[in-house]
């Protein structure tokens, strides 16, 4: 198979290797961590094609970062900055208006800095095993071996430890998440082993309009393991046509699996909402609930939380640390508490529940005991008010947060009583 490489050059004067496969709207693919387009396909003998099929309905644009592969290989600036400076040379050198955008693994961060950059030019983005900030957490020997001897070619010693080192212990671009407000999907698989499962989570909880697409599985390059499962979600998000077999195929019902690790379940609930529409009307009342929408998805994004689901007055939220979770339910709190100093004509009663367990994950949502006692827990609360489980203020014990000891209460359906206390927010 013979390929066209071509060159752009950065607006340093770098030059860049690019090559162009497919047919249709443009999808720009960064590469993970080194590359070498001339050596892509000899590797490709030992996967299937990945980016073949995924460009079977658009124009598929790879390129060798710069220090790698056939780009300019002694470069000095190799640092995520730099690199995003690659993705502009070939976007523009190419005259791309708008372009979806692939990035995975260790340029994760060049693609968000240019995405954050250029929002005019980035459609759409797609993180596949991607992060903002690293959070520090099989296949035969035929294949390692082949994957070796392609690194050792891609690129010299000091630039694929340079790029590494900066990616894994330096780089933290969690500050541009707020300004890429395109549609985003995070795909991940759960054991990654080289950039773990948390990574993608914080990534799309951080980012405006993400959606998280978890992923079974423990190999981190994209044409291992399930590559079904993997290109099925992106061509969902994409708008791709299923391929025949995925049409035909008679879906199989997804078997419930536990959720990674302890979770602290956050619900928010819009006190008198019914009341709310009766006195305002259906058109005001919306407006508010869309006012308390916009403030606990502000608040998720600046503390880590994933929203799970929309429940009609309220908003349900997981979270992996328990401060993380009481943070976010405070700016709530204060957030509305300003809008209701400056609207006090139409205010806003917002109760909050926290409780933390493992609940069972299907799909995008979360069941068990957990979650509905989090739901019981909210309901026994007093409008502007946050309720948290004893069990959430022992994990959350020695950060700071001010605690009102509310006793022992009983939650309907529960056979037991729970310690609640309610969060000082106001102090």
């Amino acid at each position: 198979m013979q390929q066209r490489i071509q060159f752009a050059r950065a607006s340093d004067g770098v030059l860049i290797a690019y090559r162009i496969t497919g047919q249709g709207p443009p999808m720009v693919v960064t590469p993970p961590w080194v590359s070498h387009l001339d050596l892509d396909l000899q590797l490709m003998n030992h996967f299937p094609s990945f980016y073949d099929k995924l460009g079977s309905h658009r124009t598929v644009i790879q390129f060798d970062g710069r220090g790698t592969g056939l780009s300019d290989r002694d470069v000095p600036d190799v640092s995520a900055a730099a690199r995003a400076r690659d993705i502009e040379a070939v976007v523009d050198h190419l005259g791309l208006e708008s372009v979806t955008l692939l990035i995975w693994s260790l340029n994760s961060p060049a693609g968000i800095i240019y995405a954050a950059t250029h929002p005019e030019r980035v459609s759409r983005l797609v993180c596949y095993a991607a992060f903002a900030r690293f959070i520090a957490p099989g296949a035969d020997k035929e294949t390692t071996d082949a994957i070796s001897t392609y690194q050792k070619q891609a690129a010299s010693p000091e630039t694929a430890a340079a790029i590494m080192e900066e990616s894994l212990f330096r780089i933290d671009v969690r500050e541009y998440l707020p300004r890429l407000t395109m549609p985003a999907v995070v795909a991940h698989r759960r054991e990654d082993p080289a950039v773990p499962f948390e990574c993608g989570r914080e990534l799309a909880a951080l980012l405006p309009n993400a959606q998280l697409v978890p992923l079974p599985g423990d190999q981190h390059l994209p044409w291992q393991g399930d590559t079904k499962a993997l290109l099925a979600a992106l061509r969902a998000f994409l708008g791709d046509p299923p391929r025949e077999a995925e049409a035909t195929a008679q879906p199989r019902p997804a078997a419930p699996e536990t959720a990674s690790g302890l979770q602290i379940i956050f619900f928010s609930d819009m006190s008198g909402s019914t009341a709310l529409t009766h006195q305002l009307g259906d058109a005001r009342a919306q407006e508010l609930l869309r006012v308390h929408d916009t403030i606990i998805r502000d608040a998720l994004r600046h503390h880590g939380g994933t929203e799970i689901k929309h429940t009609g007055d309220g908003i349900m939220a997981a979270f992996g640390s328990a401060s993380g979770a009481i943070e976010c339910a405070i700016a709530v709190q204060k957030a509305i508490a300003a809008h209701n100093a400056d609207k006090p004509d139409a205010p806003i009663r917002v109760r909050i529940g926290l409780n933390a367990g493992e609940p069972v994950a299907e799909g995008q949502d979360l069941f068990g005991s957990a979650v509905q006692a989090a739901a019981r827990i909210t309901a026994h609360a007093r409008p502007a008010q946050i309720l948290v489980a004893d069990v959430v203020r022992q994990l959350a014990a020695g950060k700071g947060f001010a605690f009102a000891n509310r006793g022992r209460v009983a939650l309907k359906g529960f056979p037991h009583r729970f310690r609640l206390h309610e969060v000082r927010w106001g102090e």
